[in-house]
């Protein structure tokens, strides 16, 4: 029976991880984060605005995360509604719609 051995694997991965340039799929993250906090925004329903202007944006992980959420308390309640009050999603159409995106941007750094 034939056997292949690999030397040197974890070596080569460090020098790999060393050398690649992860500027670019930080500016994916960092783009794609502010279109969907951009798209939260516009799908939340105004009554104060409070909620739409309280829809934040971390980026985090050196650049490698980005967290969109709102801040304002009743939030959970407007997306999610309640037993005297219709959901008014407004987080997960964003998401759902910049998951796609984030996607294809991903890919195209690939190639």
């Amino acid at each position: 029976m034939a056997e292949i051995k690999f030397e040197g694997i974890t070596k080569l991965n460090k020098g790999l991880k060393k050398r690649m340039d992860m500027s670019a799929v930080k500016t994916v993250v960092k783009k794609n984060g502010s279109e969907m906090q951009k798209k939260a925004q516009r799908n939340a329903p105004v009554d104060t605005g409070n909620l739409k202007n309280n829809i934040g944006l971390e980026i985090s992980d050196g650049g490698m995360t980005a967290t969109v959420e709102p801040t304002a308390e009743y939030a959970p309640y407007v997306e999610l509604g309640t037993r005297f009050m219709e959901a008014q999603p407004f987080l997960k159409p964003a998401f759902e719609e910049q998951k796609k995106q984030f996607e294809k941007d991903l890919k195209e750094l690939v190639r």
